[in-house]
């Protein structure tokens, strides 16, 4: 245990560092000019995020893969239909409601769409498309084409919410989307495809494990727009206080009282399940509660000082940067290709990636594909908030590039890189970069009119980009299968022919 434990807080380190080390080298300098403490709360905050880190990501291992996996195995095997979609609904939607990302996007916007509404609306959104994917896996449908229609009708209400006047609207949906697959989502929904897929895949079991984080990040889109679509005419965003906050504790608890309900609600679905149909060893149900406690300090941790340490800062540095627009897309870019790498959902994604299919796609090459996709895709969202042109503009042609591809890649590369947007977009993006990108546009504009309209849509943007560089390692997947098939072809003609001299001789 302690081995993995070290071995966690290695690979923490490698990711949470580097983009530490850059804001505090930023806020050092006379552009940033951090005070004394808030270079104290920082370094602290980035310390502890390190140690959070690293017990998520033992945790996860420990218990919220394994009991993803067991779940779904189990369910499919009491081969009832009704009852594994019911379920599927039910652990949707308690999941989502339940989600820190989800929480800390409600309260940012809580001035214009009541908390509670929200939260149970991309509940239900997540709900009804869990539901579309185990459907998608039992009747193995092509994956692109259920993209390819539910983007259309995706768009189509973006259109409606326009015409209604409620265009501003439109980043905060698809944000919502981007935030409902955090850290507790991710491992138990990927595992739980991985379970059922594995019963009821046949052939294409590898490819149908991935995909359901893609689908499950459409439902809460399609569900805020039609709340949007039906809310007063009359939106008065007001701007939170971004300054350090002094009162810690209440953060803190804050945070625990927001992760409890998440972990209660998987570990009691799970019991219930466990009793009922799977009848685990009581040696596997200790280790799962020895890893759910693990996942809990690890998210309370994490997620505490993201919200004391980075949030603050990302929304300072966003004030203080937006003076130079060439350092600004510059400094974006970076950000965002070390954001990422801080994700405690992508590493969870890319060690499950290479593991179905059996090292073909690395972890390595995952992470470089997300590392310049999430890059570019926050220096585009900057350069939108500078130019101020309409998010639709970047997802109606990122999305049909990105649907283009995906009837020319093998059909698993366009399910993981589906997937990874979903988890790029994890809770370093929503305590981090949407601060961030709200000080930007404050500073240049200073109306909360448009920090809802420009601000609001880079948690989406973050999800747009790996679509396509993940599928474009895809392509890569071609050129070197055929180079390969080449090489072997070459190699049978160079033994024929020398049969053939030796036939002669």
């Amino acid at each position: 245990m302690f081995k993995s434990l070290f071995s966690k807080l290695k690979e923490s380190i490698l990711s949470i560092v580097p983009i530490s080390l850059l804001v505090l080298i930023l806020g050092l300098t006379p552009i940033g000019s951090f005070n004394s403490t808030e270079i104290i709360v920082f370094v602290i905050s980035a310390i502890v995020l390190i140690i959070g880190m690293s017990l998520f990501n033992l945790g996860a291992d420990i218990a919220m893969t394994p009991m993803g996996e067991y779940s779904g195995i189990g369910l499919t095997k009491t081969k009832k239909l009704l009852i594994l979609l019911i379920i599927s609904f039910v652990l949707g939607f308690l999941i989502t409601i339940a989600e820190p990302d989800l929480q800390v996007l409600s309260n940012q916007v809580e001035s214009i769409i009541n908390n509670t509404l929200l939260i149970v609306t991309v509940g239900v959104g997540v709900g009804i498309f869990l539901l579309i994917s185990i459907i998608r896996i039992i009747y193995q449908k092509d994956l692109s084409m259920l993209l390819f229609f539910f983007y259309m009708i995706l768009f189509m209400l973006a259109a409606l919410l326009i015409n209604s006047g409620k265009g501003n609207l439109i980043p905060l949906s698809f944000d919502s989307g981007g935030v409902t697959t955090g850290p507790i989502t991710v491992p138990f929904i990927m595992a739980f495809g991985v379970g059922i897929a594995s019963t009821l895949g046949g052939k294409k079991s590898n490819e149908n494990s991935f995909g359901l984080i893609s689908l499950c990040s459409i439902g809460p889109i399609l569900a805020v727009l039609f709340l949007c679509l039906f809310s007063d005419n009359n939106i008065n965003y007001t701007l939170n206080d971004y300054s350090i906050d002094s009162n810690i504790f209440k953060i803190i608890l804050d945070t625990i009282l927001e992760v409890i309900p998440a972990l209660v609600l998987i570990f009691a679905f799970f019991i219930i399940l466990d009793i009922t149909i799977l009848k685990l060893p009581k040696v596997k149900m200790k280790q799962i509660l020895i890893g759910l406690i693990y996942t809990f300090f690890g998210l309370v941790l994490f997620l505490s000082s993201a919200k004391i340490g980075f949030l603050p800062i990302g929304y300072k540095l966003g004030v203080m940067l937006s003076n130079n627009n060439i350092l600004l897309i510059i400094f974006s870019f970076i950000i965002g290709s070390l954001t990422v790498i801080a994700e405690p959902a992508v590493h969870v994604l890319n060690r499950q990636v290479e593991k179905i299919t059996d090292g073909n796609v690395s972890k390595r090459s995952m992470m470089i594909a997300l590392s310049i996709g999430v890059g570019l895709s926050i220096a585009l969202s900057i350069l939108r908030i500078i130019l101020n042109i309409s998010i639709l503009y970047f997802l109606v042609i990122g999305y049909l590039i990105s649907l283009g591809l995906s009837f020319f890649v093998p059909r698993i590369y366009t399910s993981i890189a589906f997937d990874s947007g979903g988890v790029a977009s994890g809770p370093l993006t929503s305590t981090f970069v949407l601060p961030f990108a709200i000080g930007i546009c404050y500073s240049l504009s200073a109306s909360t009119s448009e920090i809802l309209e420009f601000a609001f849509g880079i948690v989406a943007m973050v999800a747009l980009a790996p679509l396509i560089t993940i599928q474009l390692l895809g392509f890569r997947a071609i050129a070197s299968k055929n180079i390969r098939r080449s090489i072997i072809m070459r190699r049978v003609l160079d033994a024929s022919d020398e049969e053939i001299i030796n036939f002669e001789v």
